[in-house]
Order: C-alpha cells, then structure tokens, then sequence
C-alpha cells in the first residue's frame, strides 16, 4: 500500500460567507453571438434576479455550488465542460419528462446538453457537485427560446427581487 499526504485541511464553510457564482469567477459563460442581444434584454428584464448561486467550497479538485433557480426561471438548454452531480434539496424541478423532487438528483456528465424547469412553488434548491475548480456554461439554446425567456422575465422580476433566499433565511 502506498501512502500519500493530503494537502487538503479540515475546513468549515459558511452559507453567509459564501460569494455568488459569478463573484467567484469559477465559472465562464460562452453565449453564440447572435442570441447575445436576446441575453442582454433577458438580463435588462431581470434574469440575474431569477436566480442566485452561491460557491460554497472551492479547493484543488472539488468544488460544492448552491443554486436555487426562482419559479418561472428561464433555464437555457446547456453545457459544462465538467461532470456534475446535483441533489436537490427543497423544491422541485422538471428534467424531460421527470419530475424530481427534496431528496432525488441527477447526474449530467460534461459536454452532455441539458435543461430543466422549476417548478417547486418556491422554485427550486439544488446543490452542485463537482470534480473541478472552475467549469465553462455553453448556452446552447437558440434564438427562438429567448423572447419567451424575456416576457417570463418581464412577469416575475418583482416577485424575483422580493423572494427570500432560503440558503440564507436562517441566518
């Protein structure tokens, strides 16, 4: 048997010290040019207000994300180029023709296209597993997914800026 050392220390980490996803720079977003007008409007129209994440760990091979997507939010088909294990943790989502629940999860390996839809009433809580420190989001959805996106920001900005996170509402 062969010994190695970590470098890796006992650490505790904390919800309210935790920087949101974009912050952190962990993750790199690539949106085609032609649907950047579209995510620009989305964004004019309160998408950034539909959903936070937050990193919660971050070390040399590991890394643990919380996301909780609002109800209503409008989640482009997309990519990461890293595996991810998702467990959700309050809410509940639609992934196809499933619906997951407090409890279930999913696997998505990287470069595999996704989507899925919130629909818990307070939309849904997930967090992320993965193998890596930082990951790539490749938008894959084209210019026919984004007006509706826009008007489904434009009906729940509002009630997004006013929801209470439930990461942080026991704090």
């Amino acid at each position: 048997m062969i010994e190695t050392k970590s470098e890796a220390k006992f650490q505790i980490f904390r919800a309210q010290d935790a920087n949101t996803l974009l912050d952190s720079e962990i993750m790199s977003v690539d949106f085609p040019s032609d649907v950047r007008p579209f995510v620009n409007e989305a964004v004019a129209h309160g998408l950034k207000e539909g959903d936070e994440a937050h990193v919660l760990f971050n070390l040399p091979g590991f890394s643990l994300t919380h996301a909780w997507l609002k109800k209503n939010y409008p989640l482009t088909r997309h990519t990461h180029d890293s595996d991810c294990l998702y467990v959700i943790i309050s809410g509940a989502l639609q992934l196809g023709t499933e619906i997951l629940k407090k409890g279930d999860g999913f696997f998505v390996p990287a470069s595999v296209p996704y989507i899925y839809v919130p629909v818990g009433e307070n939309g849904v809580e997930v967090l992320e597993f993965r193998h890596a420190q930082a990951f790539n989001f490749k938008c894959l959805s084209g210019a026919n997914f984004w007006p509706k996106a826009i008007e489904t920001c434009k009906n729940n900005q509002e009630d997004w800026k006013n929801a209470v996170s439930p990461l942080l509402s026991d704090q």
